[in-house]
């Protein structure tokens, strides 16, 4: 897997701002790279990597990192 090179934390923010600012940080970043957001928003964590993989991302990763924490890793999809 690729190293994860650019970090989005999203702690304190709620759906559906998880997912815009998530898209929006997506489309900065190029083809092939790797985001890791980090939210505390517990409903994100099942509708952005849900999202990210209809607009065609990969999901690599979703994990929890601390009480209410969780890491979500994805790859952006080729342009």
């Amino acid at each position: 897997m690729s190293a994860v090179k650019h970090y989005l934390d999203l702690r304190g923010e709620v759906c559906p701002f998880t997912f815009v600012k998530t898209k929006l940080k997506l489309e900065e970043i190029g083809a092939g790279e790797i985001l890791e957001v980090i939210l505390d928003h517990e409903p994100a964590v099942e509708d952005v990597p849900r999202s990210v993989k209809s607009e065609g991302h990969e999901v690599l990763r979703v994990e929890m990192i601390g009480e209410k924490l969780w890491r979500v890793v994805i790859k952006k999809c080729l342009e």
